[in-house]
């Protein structure tokens, strides 16, 4: 099979390898859409994230979908021609954070295009029967593969607590911020406002559903008539967050979604008087049925995001393609094509 094979910075070169076979408890997948993450092109670009550093080669990808094709030993859930999404962390299952149902926690979390694991940039892969979820066949291979995604914004909802009649603020309309304006407005919120620097995105922010939008050249969020509960950061710009927090209504709270910089200032005064619960979200954990739910219902809608899609030959453009095209929202690489 064909793969793409990140060797350094700057260099992704295709390689021919041989097909992943499936062990027990395992399903093997072709791949048929892989969403291009800011991760994937952080790693392409630096290669490294945090304490994350590609020491060998590495095959990016993590957004994917596809149909199974074999089963291994003991797989009774699924069988051959499924049409997956396919979850790319595997927990240990057996660890403290685990059992307690926080399997996103596992300290022994083997995820893909994660350093050592190879992704999904890949004609096949191989993955745990238990986190390829079938699909139905109304939903499209990219959308599929956007599960992921949306599932980072699903989870952000569920610990801020996004509920019916809920007051939410979004800052950032990468394609993580526009999956949690959708998720909130799902959930119930009756004002979901964004904001970001991008016309563009704002504009499909609202085609969307987001009731507001504000772009943060000319106004600050700080000044809309209600202050929101909820504050969605996904930008993880700091002077965003700080802005964000200070917008926030008495007793609000803040789910920090973004990557930015390990350290940012905070406005502790503001979280202090105002009673301000502030918490990271890393991930998800049982997010894909609440995901597949909200797509296949028409609540969500993935496949308007997508604005590019290319062949594996094609995938060094594809993780630049956000950096210099400002039109740019998701980017699909489609490695059967």
């Amino acid at each position: 099979m064909r793969v793409a094979v990140l060797n350094r910075p700057g260099e992704l070169v295709l390689e021919d390898r041989p097909e992943p076979q499936p062990g027990p408890g395992q399903v093997q997948v072709r791949v048929a859409s892989v969403g291009v993450c800011g991760s994937d092109t952080h790693y392409y670009e630096h290669g490294r994230i945090g304490d994350f550093v590609v020491e060998s080669p590495l095959v990016l990808g993590h957004e994917a979908s596809g149909e199974v094709v074999a089963v291994g030993d003991g797989v009774t859930s699924l069988q051959p021609g499924q049409r997956v999404s396919i979850e790319p962390g595997v927990p240990d299952l057996v660890c403290e954070q685990c059992l307690a149902g926080r399997y996103n926690l596992c300290p022994q979390m083997r995820f893909f295009a994660t350093p050592p694991v190879d992704g999904a940039f890949a004609e096949h892969v191989v993955v745990h029967a238990a986190f390829a979820h079938p699909v139905p066949d109304s939903m499209s291979d990219d959308a599929a593969a956007l599960l992921e995604p949306l599932s980072v914004g699903v989870w952000a909802c569920r610990k801020g607590r996004v509920t019916a009649g809920s007051r939410v603020l979004v800052t950032g309309a990468g394609p993580i911020g526009l999956v949690a304006v959708q998720t909130a407005l799902a959930f119930g919120a009756t004002q979901v406002v964004v904001s970001d620097v991008n016309p563009h995105r704002l504009a499909l922010a609202r085609e969307l559903g987001a009731t507001d939008v504000v772009d943060a050249r000319e106004h600050s969020v700080r000044d809309l008539p209600r202050p929101p509960q909820v504050l969605l950061e996904c930008s993880g710009f700091p002077p965003a967050i700080g802005e964000g927090l200070r917008a926030l209504d008495r007793a609000g709270r803040a789910v920090l979604v973004g990557m930015g910089g390990d350290e940012v200032p905070l406005p502790l005064s503001t979280v202090q008087t105002r009673e301000l619960e502030v918490t990271g979200t890393f991930r998800y954990a049982n997010t894909w049925p609440t995901a597949i739910a909200l797509v296949s219902s028409g609540r969500v809608d993935l496949d308007r995001l997508v604005t590019g899609t290319y062949g594996l030959a094609q995938a060094a453009d594809a993780l630049t393609a956000s950096r210099d095209d400002a039109t740019a929202v998701k980017v699909v690489v489609r490695p059967g094509a």
